[in-house]
């Protein structure tokens, strides 16, 4: 077995099996995105590559087995991510019907929802639509403006669009496809407000044409994803049954009582949001994949483009120190970033196929999820633009794919959550953990813990925590050579820095009065640059960490060797990016700031004879990629 298969395998994870299924399976779909053909054609195009798809198990997997499906979240998400390396739009198309429309009704419904429609969109003979996001409100879900009224006379609901800013807008299959729409509106009954709920509401009949009091329209072309026919929704008093409101943890009784199996208003809420926590992994996964594609390109042709060096004689773009900055620790993120993918879908799955989850560890689940989409997202965008400046003027032509997965992924840094404010939530979790840590300590006490347990508050959330802890006590002085190559001080590094940017966010916010909402308020908006931060030292800690667990896992000891160099380049080069903070803070002196560079660059001419190795090792086919400039 070759080099770059073995770190296929390490890099592969717990499904490897659903990645090499979709790599010959989907390879042989015809499935790369065709420039040539108008919006609509492209439209009904990945439609028909979407029903596809059904034979592959992909669809059903994410679905219980009583429900028709396969039980298998993990397989579900890993494979709605391989589909990203072919087309982005089809990625998104099957994430909103089986991942969000199906999703909602799978966890949000019971029973009857279940009989009634699971095994039809598990089919794609009932094609449905995610009505969640609206014109004035997107992140802030708890203050949509839909409506949903009972009426007990008549025992239905009355969805309404009040104001023209409860608009449903951005809703992918909403513009063509969909015949029903899963919809998130304030249920009200008995004049009373009981907040967001999710109902089932038909929106076309079978020939396309928009039922009664409901208006559908085009978003019309946009920067990328051209073959996902995105569409607005207005509802003008639109009555569906009682039975359509998803009922698992708020119901209706005929005569209008409101009932749920969770008392708290804000936790019922969270909860239900908390059971669609797929798509958010799916994204991130997939903006992932979609890099790693990038990068396989540019590495492919690095190791194949040559440049004058002399009258006579040529190099390699990979052989210019330059190029290597460029190219080698964006794919040393990709591996870092998959191995932490992995770990988050190891998470969900676990949680989702063991009945009902521990409310904590679906917490810090949602955070992790979140931060991990907002770090692969950002990464997706720089990794893939570098990509095409590297590729020079060839990136740049449509065949060679590289402009297309660069306009493909733009929107996801916002869809699915704005990323800062995906941040600012990963920073909550950290800080209302650091908060039951430290409530009631007075002055003495609160310095105290500061200088001992809070390394508790974040390792309570480390991955591998026996072997994390091993490392870092055995980490040699500052003064040994090469220490900044040990894992052990990679990892301290990371850890300190996370927990002096905890400990420095809570001060700041500790002075806010809760009695007083416009002072806690500008407290926390002077702070929220301190906040963010927070959330993407996290992240960053608990990526290295996944990286040291997944290289841990590999059992082949030269593909370890090649992958500990690689994750000390990623390690590195998020140290070196925030150099100024290390030394404002003490982390480093001058002269060690200065020899973080001089190891970054040992080891980027260590790894750039391995470029093509570690691009294979990624795991996308050549003869996927699609790039004409790579077959010259």
């Amino acid at each position: 077995m070759t080099l770059s298969e073995q770190l296929r395998i390490a890099l592969d994870g717990k499904w490897r099996h659903v990645r090499e299924q979709a790599r010959v399976e989907l390879a042989g779909m015809d499935l790369l995105y065709d420039p040539t053909l108008s919006m609509d054609q492209a439209r009904d195009r990945v439609l028909e590559q979407l029903r596809k798809l059904v034979p592959t198990g992909i669809p059903a997997a994410g679905f219980t087995v009583e429900n028709g499906g396969l039980g298998d979240p993990g397989m579900s998400v890993t494979g709605i991510e391989m589909l990203a390396q072919f087309d982005l739009s089809l990625m998104v198309k099957a994430g909103v019907q089986w991942g969000l429309f199906g999703g909602a009704i799978e966890n949000l419904g019971t029973k009857r929802h279940h009989d009634a429609y699971v095994r039809d969109l598990i089919s794609c003979d009932l094609l449905g639509c995610f009505a969640m996001t609206e014109t004035g409100h997107g992140s802030d879900v708890q203050s949509l403006e839909t409506t949903a009224t009972y009426d007990p006379a008549t025992q239905e609901f009355v969805i309404d669009s009040p104001t023209p800013s409860a608009r449903k807008d951005y809703i992918g299959g909403a513009a063509a496809h969909a015949r029903v729409a899963a919809v998130f509106a304030q249920l009200r009954t008995l004049d009373e407000d009981h907040g967001v709920h999710c109902f089932v509401v038909p929106i076309r009949d079978e020939e396309g044409h928009d039922l009664p009091g409901v208006t559908t329209s085009d978003c019309g072309p946009k920067g990328g994803l051209g073959a996902v026919d995105n569409g607005r929704i207005v509802f003008d008093q639109v009555r569906v049954p009682r039975e359509n409101l998803l009922n698992r943890y708020g119901d209706v009784a005929e005569d209008g009582t409101y009932s749920s199996p969770i008392e708290s208003r804000n936790a019922r809420f969270f909860t239900m949001i908390g059971t669609l926590i797929r798509g958010r992994v799916s994204v991130g996964g997939s903006a992932g994949a979609a890099a790693e594609v990038a990068l396989s390109i540019a590495g492919r042709y690095a190791v194949q483009r040559r440049q004058f060096v002399g009258v006579d004689e040529e190099a390699r773009l990979i052989d210019y120190r330059v190029h290597q900055r460029r190219l080698l620790p964006l794919l040393a993120r990709a591996y870092a970033y998959r191995f932490a993918q992995n770990q988050l879908v190891a998470r969900m799955h676990r949680m989702q196929s063991g009945g009902t989850p521990d409310a904590q560890k679906q917490r810090e689940l949602e955070g992790r999820a979140a931060g991990l989409k907002a770090a692969q997202t950002w990464y997706a965008t720089r990794a893939i633009q570098e990509a095409r400046e590297m590729c020079g003027g060839a990136g740049y032509l449509e065949e060679n794919r590289l402009t297309r997965l660069r306009a493909d992924t733009d929107v996801f840094t916002t869809f699915e959550g704005d990323n800062h404010v995906l941040m600012q939530l990963v920073a909550k979790e950290q800080l209302t953990a650091y908060a039951q840590e430290v409530g009631g300590l007075d002055p003495v006490g609160m310095v105290r813990f500061v200088a001992g347990t809070i390394t508790d508050v974040v390792r309570e959330r480390t991955a591998a925590p026996t072997l994390i802890q091993r490392l870092i006590d055995a980490r040699p002085g500052k003064d040994s050579e090469h220490d900044l190559l040990d894992r052990g001080t990679q990892l301290q590094l990371f850890e300190d820095r996370e927990q002096h940017v905890i400990e420095t966010a809570a001060r700041r916010l500790r002075r806010a009065d809760k009695e007083d909402p416009a002072q806690a308020f500008a407290i926390f908006n002077d702070a929220q640059d301190h906040v963010v931060r927070v959330g993407v030292a996290h992240i960053d800690r608990i990526v290295l960490e996944a990286f040291t667990a997944g290289i841990a896992r590999c059992e082949d000891e030269e593909a370890a060797e090649l992958l500990r160099k690689v994750c000390s380049l990623y390690a590195l080069s998020v140290v070196e990016e925030d150099a100024a903070w290390f030394m404002a803070h003490h982390r480093l002196t001058d002269s060690r700031a200065k020899q973080v560079t001089v190891e970054i660059d040992r080891l980027l001419a260590e790894l750039a004879p391995q470029t093509l190795t570690l691009v294979e090792g990624l795991g996308v086919p050549e003869h996927t990629l699609g790039a004409a400039m790579l077959k010259a």
